[in-house]
């Protein structure tokens, strides 16, 4: 199985840009448990800082579609870096709101600047899309790589985040992070042989990325896969401080992205050449029913065995809908339409953070999971509504 991924690491320059996307998106997978591990931590209310989350992704949703194009328009190095350094002084002012105990609104104006910065999963399987353009096999595989990397980096960064934020300062986490991404953006950035060329301005579409037919509904579906992430972040940390093991939170987020990676890694192996709409509505089924027991955790320990089970939907749903994405959108709007959908992915974190942190606060901390199975629910009847339309989008674009 193995095997099906070697040959992305024989690419000249490759393990370059894929050891700084590691390194950066394991930081990334930090920030939000970073926030609500801050916030409650200062102000006791998990409603406030699951509403910084939410701002926070809402303002990274809004950039992220615009700096997707400029990245398409003008090259991914020529606009990261100018970016990456706004957003780095903006991290810088969050943590010394919080430390310095400067008014809480104010985390509301600079958590939401921090996420000026051009999406990097999206820049690395812009650099894969070009790399294996004439081999669908490899790209194949290279897209399910993308996303199993991406669950194993929310394996080390919440528990990390979280026992930094437990075990030295409530800042500590959001600091390490800030960090840990400047170094990770650096060293992506300087693989400057894999990154893709630009495509002439008068070979490039004019209409944006949002307007190829199918982009929406994916994009909603990812929305409701967001919510879960969001929802999980959120409750998990609730439901283990309730418990008196705060630090557990973490370790239980850890496996729920083990199950994501595992599940991800054979999906890839055996998945290529499968009808994907049929993927794609078993994979948000599986989302909402695999969640469902998580309700019943009597507990922590039996929380982190169903969150494992839990976690094993989401990546091949992730996968699935990545590659959807590289069959319908152009070549020229590869990195604007991939940014657009995972944009939907930070908009449902959001409203995920925001809606679990008010049910935590108001009804009690496990019942915050219900909103995680009501959005997997919604994602399935999305993708079930709009079946015959994406096939007939994907069988369009196989020819």
């Amino acid at each position: 199985m193995l095997a099906s991924y070697r040959p992305l690491f024989e690419v000249p320059g490759a393990r370059v840009f894929i050891s700084g996307g590691m390194i950066a998106r394991s930081a990334g997978s930090m920030f939000a448990v970073s926030v609500v591990a801050m916030v409650s931590a200062r102000t006791g209310s998990y409603e406030t800082a699951g509403a910084v989350v939410a701002v926070g992704m809402v303002s990274l949703a809004l950039f992220a579609p615009f700096l997707g194009r400029l990245v398409d328009r003008y090259g991914q190095r020529r606009i990261a870096i100018p970016f990456f350094l706004w957003s780095g002084f903006w991290a810088v002012m969050t943590v010394l709101t919080s430390l310095r105990g400067w008014p809480t609104w104010l985390l509301f104006i600079t958590f939401p600047l921090c996420g000026a910065i051009p999406n990097l999963g999206t820049m690395a399987r812009a650099r894969w899309s070009h790399i294996f353009a004439d081999d669908p096999r490899n790209l194949h595989s290279a897209m399910s790589f993308e996303q199993v990397m991406e669950e194993v980096t929310f394996v080390i960064g919440p528990v990390l985040a979280i026992w930094l934020s437990t075990t030295l300062f409530p800042e500590a986490g959001f600091a390490f992070a800030t960090l840990a991404y400047a170094v990770g953006v650096l060293v992506f950035i300087s693989a400057r042989s894999t990154e893709p060329p630009v495509v002439p301005h008068h070979e490039r579409p004019t209409e944006h990325a949002h307007t190829v037919p199918g982009l929406v509904p994916l994009a909603f579906i990812m929305v409701m896969t967001g919510a879960i992430f969001g929802v999980n972040e959120v409750v998990t940390l609730a439901v283990s401080q309730e418990a008196g093991a705060a630090s557990a939170a973490g370790a239980i987020l850890a496996l729920y992205a083990v199950g994501s990676a595992g599940a991800g890694l054979v999906f890839g192996h055996v998945s290529h050449g499968r009808n994907l709409v049929k993927l794609l509505m078993v994979g948000t089924l599986g989302m909402a029913v695999l969640e469902l027991p998580v309700l019943f955790a009597s507990n922590l320990w039996a929380l982190a065995g169903l969150m494992l089970v839990a976690g094993m939907a989401t990546a091949p749903t992730l996968i699935t809908t990545m590659n959807l994405i590289e069959r319908i959108v152009p070549r020229a709007q590869l990195n604007e339409g991939m940014t657009i959908v995972l944009t939907g992915l930070i908009v449902g974190i959001a409203a995920g953070s925001a809606v679990s942190g008010a049910v935590v606060d108001r009804v009690g901390a496990q019942h915050g999971y219900w909103v995680a199975i009501i959005a997997g629910s919604f994602a399935f009847v999305m993708a079930l509504g709009t079946r015959a339309f994406l096939t007939r989008r994907e069988l369009h674009n196989l020819r």
